[in-house]
Parts: C-alpha cells; structure tokens; sequence
C-alpha cells in the first residue's frame, strides 16, 4: 500500500469546497497496482494523463519514478499540480507536455485517470498506442459509478490485452498491453459540417459536445443579429469556438479573442475558425478564465458557462466567470449569457456584473444581457 499523504494535496487554485477533494481512492488504487512497474521504469519512461491536481504524478514520484511528462487537459488542474510540486519540494521533477507524440515518445508506464468521454479516451488510447514504446503498460482508473463496459472496448480497439481488476473502496483499474500497428492517419480532430448554420465544427476527443453544437449554444446564435456591432469581444469558455467564430463572421470588423482552460477546447476552436475563414480575427487563448485579460478592457464578453466541476454539480465555476466578466468589462459593456433556466442565475449576475435583461427563454435555456454598472 502507498504511504504518500495524499491529504496534503490541495485544489487550489481551483474551486476550494468541503465537498471538492484534490484526489480520491482511485489515485491510491492506481499506485498499488502500478508500484512495480513504477519502481522499473527508467527516468523519462513514465507519463501521467489526466492527473486532476498532481495525486498521481506526486505519488509516483513518492514511489521511484523520475523525470515524468504530465498532461492535463484543465489549465487550473496544471497550475494545482505545480503548486502541490512546489509545496513537496519536487516541481523539478515534473515536465508538462502537449496531448501529442511527444507526450508519449519513449513511454514504458502511463497512468491515468480515465476521462468521462469515450472520445477523450480513443484519442489517448490512439497517442499512445502511435508512439509509446511497444512494451507500454496502460493503468487506467476510475471510480466504478462512471466506468462502462464501453471503456474497455475503446482500449481493445488499440490495445492487444485489456483486463480489470477488482474494485476497490469503489474503484476500479483497467490495465492494457501490446499496442496494436495503427495504419492510416490520426483520427482527431472530428469534424462535422452544420448546413444549417454553414459551420464546420472540429472537435479533439475532450471537447465538450464534440463535433455537435449544443443546445444553449443554438438558443444563443438565434439573438446573433442582435449582438452589438464593437470592434472586439470575448468569447468566455469557447469550447469548440463556435460562438467566437459565429460572432466574427457576423461582424466582419469585430475581432474575438475565445479564451478557455481546456487544451482540448483551445485546439479544437483553433481549427474550427480556421476551416471556417475565420483565424485571422478570432484568437484562442488557454486561460483560466479571464486571469489574463486587463481590467475593464472588453465592450462585449459571451459566456455559456458549465455548471459542473468535473462530475459534482457546483455553483461556484459560474460565479467565479461572471466576476471575471465584471472585472473585464468596460462600464456600459455587455455580458451576453446563455444558462439553464433552472439555475437561475439572474440574480447574481445582477449582483456581480449589473442591470440584467432577459433577451429570451425557451423551455430549459435562458438568454441575458447583463450591462456592466
């Protein structure tokens, strides 16, 4: 069993809660059913994917690994990795790297935290399977209430040997081995066209909705004439960036910067306002949030924000963007919203950023405008 002190682990500077931790019985898990072949591993020859705030590449460090490549797909999950590196004396020993053959080149031991979307799962297994060296063992864990049988047939597409182990304190580990010969060239990005918008999508395995456009996201885009004609705006937690890139091709002399902490989504919106036409006035930025934008500097900031933290239903990821967009917004700029009726979520953007309006309500989605004071 590990000793690491997993409980000196901290989320920050992501959402702190009493019901939010910075690792679970799956991290633990992980490291005793891949302690030996932690402790074969050559320095260089071990990469962890997926690691929520530095539990699993901390820990197996604690156990003899060295020199690892981390990737994580959450920008505030990367800086609580370096924070808790920081705080154990081993920020030194942690290298962070792209979801590409980099990331993978020369791996002997992957340990991961399996991500919700089987998509997410195919483009790792395929990285991996691409570039890993031929002897690679794959430890995948996940709490049992949100694995699938699915999983293990994802792995199998790629992996020659998936087996699983018992479950554990409600956890459970794939293992896979002997990456299978992939012919033909990488299946991300997806891409999808939208003929009634006249929208290309592209989308990485991670990104949320994929190739599709979700809903709040078409409520929205029927207000789109109405969006005011200013030079520049902002496209808050862009996903796949189809706002941002809506937005511009609707305004021709309107420049957007999309901005979102996940790697997956700044690729994806990357390519999708290039196939579009539309890179050279929409930039995409990894940001946590709008920590990088300067006080009152934007007329004009769209927000469909997430109201989940990973798997726990969590108010505060709202919040914590629409204090951004009042800190960002010029007085008289405009925050433009898009949420789920039921979260009722006028009342603090009242509060937060200023006078609210409702633009439109359909039978789950609410559309504001909520003008900075």
């Amino acid at each position: 069993m590990t000793d690491f002190p997993f409980d000196r682990l901290r989320r920050w500077p992501d959402i702190e809660a009493p019901n939010l931790h910075a690792s679970d019985a799956t991290d633990a898990l992980l490291m005793n059913v891949a302690a030996d072949a932690l402790r074969q591993a050559a320095p260089g020859e071990v990469v962890v994917v997926g690691d929520r705030y530095g539990a699993l590449t901390l820990a197996a460090l604690h156990e003899g690994a060295a020199g690892i490549r981390t990737f994580q797909d959450e920008l505030s999950g990367e800086r609580a990795l370096d924070a808790n590196a920081a705080s154990f004396e081993r920020a030194d020993a942690i290298a962070h790297a792209p979801l590409d053959a980099s990331l993978f080149r020369g791996a002997r031991v992957v340990l991961m935290q399996l991500p919700r979307s089987l998509d997410a799962l195919a483009e790792i297994a395929e990285l991996i399977a691409r570039h890993a060296e031929p002897g690679v063992i794959v430890f995948a864990g996940g709490r049992v209430k949100h694995m699938t049988r699915a999983m293990n047939d994802v792995l199998g597409r790629y992996f020659g040997s998936v087996s699983a182990t018992l479950a554990q304190q409600k956890s459970r580990v794939l293992i896979a081995r002997e990456p299978k010969p992939l012919i033909g060239e990488p299946a991300w990005p997806a891409t999808e066209f939208h003929a009634d918008l006249d929208l290309t999508v592209c989308a990485h395995g991670a990104a949320f909705a994929g190739t599709k456009i979700d809903i709040g996201t078409r409520f929205l885009l029927e207000f789109l004439d109405a969006v005011p004609d200013v030079p520049d705006a902002l496209d808050l937690g862009c996903g796949t960036g189809v706002l941002a890139t809506m937005v511009a091709r609707a305004r021709p002399t309107m420049r957007v910067t999309a901005t979102d902490q996940s790697a997956a989504a700044v690729a994806s919106a990357r390519e999708t306002a290039r196939v579009n036409g539309m890179a050279d006035r929409v930039t995409v930025v990894r940001d946590d949030g709008l920590s990088n934008q300067v006080d009152a500097s934007s007329s004009l900031i769209l927000l469909n924000p997430p109201f989940h933290v990973g798997a726990t239903v969590h108010a505060g990821i709202a919040q914590k963007l629409f204090d951004d967009a009042a800190r960002v917004l010029k007085p008289g700029g405009e925050l433009w919203t898009v949420w789920n009726s039921h979260l009722g979520y006028r009342p603090a953007l009242e509060r937060t950023v200023g006078p609210t309006r409702q633009l439109g309500r359909n039978s789950k989605f609410t559309v504001t405008v909520s003008t900075k004071r």
